[in-house]
C-alpha cells in the first residue's frame, strides 16, 4: 500500500515503516510540525519517501493515518480527493480525564487506534470505532553491559513537562543514585546530560548504564522504556497508565512510593548481578510482547481492513 503519514512521533513511527509498504511524509518549507519528512535521527528505509506538500496530489495513496486532529483538513486539502483514513491516538487524555471525549469520538467513519489498552479505555471515544495495536519495537539487540554504576533516564523536553515526565521526582533519586538523562531539550538540568542522540549512539550509550528510571506519571507507555528492557537494563518505573502490564516482576520495581522506587535503583545499581539477571528478564518480556513482527502483523491487518 502507500501510505501517507506525517513524521510525528519517531520511535513508532521507525516501528511503523519498517513494513513492507510504501511510506509518504509531507515535506513543508523549514521541516516545520506539519511536514518534517525523514527524520535525521533515525535510520529509516528507502521506502519512506518525503514529497513536498504542494505535490500531495500526483501521489497515488492508499490510506492516511493521522496522528493530531487537523491533519484530516490538511489531508483532504493537499490530495483533493477522499482517501481512507485511521487516526492513531498516541497519548493519555488531558484536563477531566474521566470524562475527556476524544476529538473523533463524534463520527464513525475513522477507527481510533489507541496504542495502550489504558488509552482505549480512559479516553471517551464515543461513537468512534476503537481498536488498540500495542507498540511495536525494532530489536537492538541485548547490548547491555551496566559497566557503569549509574541510571539512565529517557525523557524529552524534561522542564516543559515537568510533572508529567516525572522531572520533578529526579532530585530524590539523585540522592541515591548518579542519573544520565538523555532526550531533547536536556541541556541544563543538574545531572549528566546527553542531548538528542541518534537512536543507535543512545541505545548503545543507555546499555552501558546499570539500571532504566522511568518516572513518567502520565504517558501511555513511553517507548522509551520498551526500547531500555529489549537492551537488557532492569527497570524501575512509577506504577503508573500502562507500565504496570509492562513490566514483570522479575524485570525490575513499580510502584507508586517513590522511597520504594530509590531503594529499589540503588540496589540494581549497587548488585550487578542481580542487575543483569533482572535485564534479561526484561528484555525477554519486551520481545514477547512488544515485538516488531507482531506489531506489523496487526497493522497489516487493519489496513487491509480498511
Amino acid at each position: 500500500m502507500r501510505i501517507l503519514i506525517w513524521h510525528v512521533h519517531g520511535s513508532w513511527t521507525s516501528a511503523f515503516v519498517s513494513g513492507g509498504h510504501d511510506y509518504v511524509l509531507p515535506l513543508v518549507p523549514g521541516r516545520g510540525p506539519d511536514g518534517r519528512g525523514r527524520a535525521a535521527t533515525y535510520d529509516w528505509p528507502d521506502n519512506v519517501r518525503e514529497v513536498p506538500y504542494d505535490r500531495l496530489r500526483d501521489e497515488p495513496i492508499d490510506v492516511v493515518v493521522y496522528q493530531r486532529p487537523h491533519e484530516i483538513d490538511l489531508a483532504r486539502e493537499w490530495l483533493g480527493r477522499a482517501v481512507p483514513g485511521v487516526y492513531v491516538e498516541h497519548n493519555t487524555p488531558a484536563g477531566d480525564v474521566p470524562r475527556t471525549r476524544h476529538p473523533l469520538s463524534g463520527q464513525s467513519d475513522i477507527t481510533i487506534v489507541h496504542v495502550t489498552h489504558f488509552n482505549e479505555l480512559f479516553w471517551d471515544n464515543g461513537r468512534a470505532p476503537t481498536r488498540v495495536i500495542e507498540h511495536g519495537v525494532p530489536d537492538p539487540g541485548h547490548l547491555y553491559t551496566g559497566e557503569l554504576a549509574r541510571a539512565g533516564v529517557v525523557v524529552n523536553e524534561p522542564v516543559r513537562r515537568t510533572r508529567v515526565a516525572g522531572t520533578d521526582l529526579l532530585p530524590r533519586f539523585a540522592e541515591r543514585v548518579p542519573l544520565d538523562v538523555f532526550g531533547m531539550k536536556v541541556d541544563g538540568l543538574p545531572y549528566g546530560t546527553y542531548e538528542d542522540l541518534p537512536q543507535h549512539v543512545m541505545h548503545a550509550a543507555l546499555a552501558r548504564r546499570r539500571a532504566y528510571l522511568h518516572p513518567y506519571r502520565w504517558t501511555s507507555l513511553g517507548l522509551a522504556l520498551i526500547e531500555a528492557m529489549t537492551l537488557g537494563l532492569p527497570v524501575v518505573a512509577l506504577a503508573t497508565t500502562e507500565a504496570v502490564e509492562a513490566v514483570p516482576q522479575e524485570a525490575g520495581v513499580i510502584s507508586t512510593r517513590v522511597d520504594v522506587l530509590a531503594d529499589a535503583l540503588h540496589a540494581f545499581v549497587t548488585d550487578p548481578e542481580r542487575a543483569a539477571q533482572a535485564g534479561k528478564a526484561a528484555r525477554a518480556a519486551a520481545l514477547a510482547r512488544y515485538g516488531l513482527p507482531r506489531f506489523l502483523r496487526d497493522w497489516d491487518r487493519l489496513l487491509a481492513e480498511i
